[in-house]
């Protein structure tokens, strides 16, 4: 057959090259090994029971046994799943409950409820300071330091009258407390009580005594 005049002469095919890989003799890479996972972390308590078993410590350390044993039970029911910290949280509960019910021992020694009634009127516990004094002065009721606190205490009162009974009897055993009582300020409300000012008046410095004169002989 003739050939078409103008048509173009087709392309040998290219020969496929051989593949290398499923050639006789090539080199196979061997697979990866796969990197071992992580060994497991040991997983924190959670944020909260955390938080929770802080705070507890924290109001602990400061002697709020109450509000801290709150805290530690908050710990131990909320948060059973967390183990270690649960056991904790009863290690301080058991230390709390027993700070809370122990109770101070009541002063005894006259010394003891003096010392006990000062500071509770320093402190603003007037009742305190009273119960304290009154016990002194059922022991002995000529006690001047346990009259003068108890004076003191109906003073900041205003209880007016009963707190100059009760100064007048102090000044009779001790007529120096004039002048701590002209300055303390526990008797500020008789300051406008005349019999106040008469009765804390210094007491009057002693003359020389006069020596006995010897027998003329």
């Amino acid at each position: 057959m003739a050939k078409r005049v103008g048509s173009r002469p087709q392309k040998p095919a290219r020969k496929k090259r051989p593949d290398n890989s499923q050639a006789a003799g090539a080199r196979v890479r061997p697979a990866a090994t796969p990197t071992p996972p992580p060994p497991p972390s040991t997983v924190p308590p959670a944020a909260e029971a955390l938080l929770l078993f802080q705070r507890g410590m924290e109001v602990m350390q400061r002697h709020g046994y109450t509000d801290a044993a709150r805290a530690f039970q908050g710990v131990i029911m909320g948060f059973p799943g967390e183990r270690a910290l649960v056991e904790r949280a009863k290690v301080y509960l058991a230390l709390c409950e027993r700070e809370a019910n122990r109770r101070p021992a009541a002063p005894r020694t006259i010394e003891e409820r003096l010392t006990n009634a000062t500071a509770a009127l320093n402190n603003g516990d007037d009742a305190q300071a009273e119960e304290l004094a009154r016990s002194v002065l059922g022991d002995d009721p000529r006690h001047d330091l346990a009259l003068y606190l108890l004076a003191a205490v109906l003073a900041r009162r205003n209880d007016v009258d009963e707190a100059l009974a009760l100064l007048t009897k102090v000044l009779a055993i001790t007529p120096e407390a004039s002048a701590q009582a002209r300055a303390d300020e526990d008797f500020d409300n008789l300051r406008d009580s005349e019999a106040f000012w008469k009765l804390t008046e210094p007491p009057a410095p002693a003359g020389p005594r006069r020596g006995r004169r010897g027998r003329e002989r």
